[in-house]
């Protein structure tokens, strides 16, 4: 962090009943910092250095470090909880939809709730924010940890130009003495480790990185190690096909069911045939009556008008007999104003629960964008994070993996907890945040999978004309200018149940080449529950009986298509190419390549088949369609075609 940021302390695994004390036991001796008498307090450096943040429990005292740059190396516009943004309500001046969870705004550059991707990216002076990957081995007697940073994608800099500083996790007991360091390069001997050594570090220029860790294990009492990446996604979760169910509307047609649990159920052979993989519910805890759950009534039951927890996990068991993952939207930032505990509060300072909650000045709970049905909880209180640990305790048994609502709006310190916590008994659970716009620092040590938001917002754009299709690639791109790791991973998508339906807002042209953009460019492809049918309602039951054949062969497709190419996966890397075509701003040619394999990608947003030519020798058979597509000048492309490169 920099000076002058923020950064929450609090004990994790909390016991309400107990009495917790931070203090600052080594500062710069520059600096004047106390901490006060709270179990959760917030550090706010006032000089560059190393400090060390001693917890007392009535157990033992544990330290954590913090390292602290000066202010002018803080990541422009960075707007992550390190600068004291994430988990706080008291936004002014927006307007939202209760139970979104999405910032939203209008005017010029801003669409849908979506951002334009801006964060981390180099502005005035300095060189951007660098990247960095750690790796390790262990040589002979010794584990070895090797830093490999970045320079920012605009920056004159050379890596080997660039710094790297490590830090030693504090929990695992090797000092610095016991290793060294030598420029990118840090060594440890192997007998200094107890069961465990992580790693962390960060690349520094103008500005410092992302962090990235590595974990050095001791396996068993013997001498043999193991070392493991600490914040790679799960390799399962890089290469499904994600599927968002809205789980009242999604087979709401369905009469005989006896539960809404069972209607779904009875899909899932649909689903199975679509090709899709991995399954995001929409909320389905007990709620206040609105459709769509994100106002929680009761954190540990399922809600009664879907069924109960047996019908739920009936669901599951029965999705993944077919090969099916199970994502659980998770919704901590608040829970619903009908919830009995706020009832409890409201306007009772004596209740026990009143300080579970953010208050206004003027008595109503903390909220975002004057949503009227929620209230935000307040992380400060240890009653509160014991409350959620405990939630997400009980529904990570039966999920693989958790979409996390609102992840912007939840302290980073919970994030952290939640992810260790999770890992240590599943390191295969996956972990999707919802962020707009999407935040680099959510990759260290809290997110697997992030909402790719500023390509998302830039199909809109293409989609409406406001911008020129080669402006995706731009969007592509700004992940790493906007500072995320090589190896974070992105859900690409076109719409959500947040959204208006991109058929709607865009039409057939536009919809069919940014289904093409979804699965051929970098990332995890989402669709939302209906959009393979051409549905045109947001939240609407889907209107299977209408369902368009010519659009679901389209998604067909290209399911088949990303199944059966992996070069179009996360895994490959993506180019740009040279290409010309009469209709330019509405199309878009790039390359996609890993290993041996290398395939070229032509979009259409325009009206009808146009000619493209590209400079690159190609097989002309489109492996979307199956058909030649060769044409005198070029080839000729409707919507999306793929071609092998020869």
């Amino acid at each position: 962090m920099a000076v002058g940021d923020a950064v929450q302390l609090a004990p994790r695994d909390p016991d309400p009943e107990a009495d917790y004390e931070w203090t600052i036991s080594e500062a710069p001796l520059a600096s004047d910092v106390t901490l006060g008498d709270d179990s959760v307090e917030h550090l706010v450096p006032d000089a560059p250095g190393r400090y060390v943040a001693t917890l007392t429990t009535p157990q033992d005292t544990f330290n954590q470090t913090i390292r602290v740059f000066p202010s002018e190396y803080q990541p422009t516009g960075s707007g992550s909880g390190a600068a004291g943004v994430s988990g706080y309500s008291g936004y002014s001046g927006y307007s939202g939809q209760s139970g979104s969870g999405r910032p939203q705004r209008s005017g010029s550059g801003f669409a849908s709730g979506s951002g334009s991707g801006a964060l981390g990216q180099s502005e005035g002076e300095g060189d951007g924010r660098p990247r960095i990957r750690l790796d390790g081995e262990i040589v002979d007697d010794e584990a070895v940890i090797t830093a490999t940073p970045k320079p920012h994608p605009d920056s004159s800099r050379d890596a080997e130009d660039l710094d790297v500083e490590f830090v030693l996790d504090d929990r695992d007991g090797v000092t610095e003495s016991k290793v060294t360091i030598d420029g990118h390069e840090l060594r440890a001997p192997l007998d200094a480790i107890d069961d465990e050594l992580r790693v962390h570090g960060v690349a520094v220029g103008d500005s410092y990185s992302v962090a990235d860790a590595v974990s050095i294990d001791r396996l068993g009492d013997g001498d043999d190690f193991a070392v493991h990446r600490l914040y790679d996604p799960p390799q399962w979760g890089k290469e499904v096909t994600l599927y968002e169910i809205y789980v009242r509307g999604y087979a709401a047609d369905d009469d005989e069911a006896e539960t809404t649990f069972e209607a779904l159920e009875k899909r899932l052979d649909y689903m199975e045939d679509l090709g899709v993989d991995c399954l995001w519910l929409t909320p389905v805890l007990q709620h206040d009556g609105a459709p769509h759950g994100y106002n929680i009534t009761d954190f540990f039951s399922i809600a009664d008008d879907l069924g109960d927890r047996d019908d739920y996990e009936a669901f599951v068991d029965a999705a993944h007999e077919r090969g099916m993952s199970i994502l659980f939207d998770l919704v901590l930032n608040h829970s619903a104003r009908d919830h009995p505990y706020f009832q409890d509060a409201y306007q009772n300072p004596d209740s026990e629960y009143y300080d579970w909650y953010e208050w206004q000045d003027n008595g109503e709970p903390g909220t975002y964008f004057g949503w009227e049905y929620i209230a935000n909880f307040d992380f400060t209180n240890l009653e509160v994070r014991r409350h959620l640990l405990e939630a997400l305790d009980t529904w990570a048994e039966v999920a693989d993996g958790f979409r996390c609502d609102m992840a912007w709006a939840v302290p980073e310190s919970f994030w952290k907890e939640m992810r260790e916590r999770l890992k240590a008994i599943d390191p295969e659970f996956l972990l999707l945040d919802e962020t707009i716009p999407y935040i680099a620092d959510f990759h260290e040590g809290m997110f697997d999978i992030h909402f790719d938001t500023t390509t998302y917002f830039t199909l809109r754009q293409v989609g409406n004309g406001h911008q020129s299709a080669e402006a995706i690639l731009d969007a592509v791109e700004g992940r790493q200018r906007s500072a995320f790791p090589d190896h974070a991973a992105f859900m690409l998508y076109m719409e959500n149940h947040d959204e208006t339906r991109y058929i709607v807002e865009c039409g057939d042209a536009a919809t069919k080449a940014a289904a093409g953009a979804v699965f051929t460019l970098p990332g995890v492809p989402m669709l939302y529950g209906g959009q393979e049918l051409g549905q045109r309602g947001r939240r609407d039951h889907l209107a299977w009986d209408h369902a368009r054949d010519e659009i679901r062969d389209h998604y067909d497709n290209l399911i088949d298509l990303k199944q059966e190419y992996p070069a179009l996966s996360s895994n490959g890397d993506l180019q740009r190419i040279d290409y010309d075509a009469d209709n330019e701003d509405d199309v878009v040619a790039f390359g996609r390549e890993s290993g041996d394999d290398r395939y070229v990608v032509v979009l259409n947003f325009g009206e009808g088949e146009t000619v493209v030519g590209v400079d690159e020798t190609v097989d002309a058979t489109d492996l979307v369609s199956g058909e030649s597509r060769a044409a005198e000048e070029g080839l000729t492309v409707d919507s999306v075609a793929v071609f092998e490169a020869e």
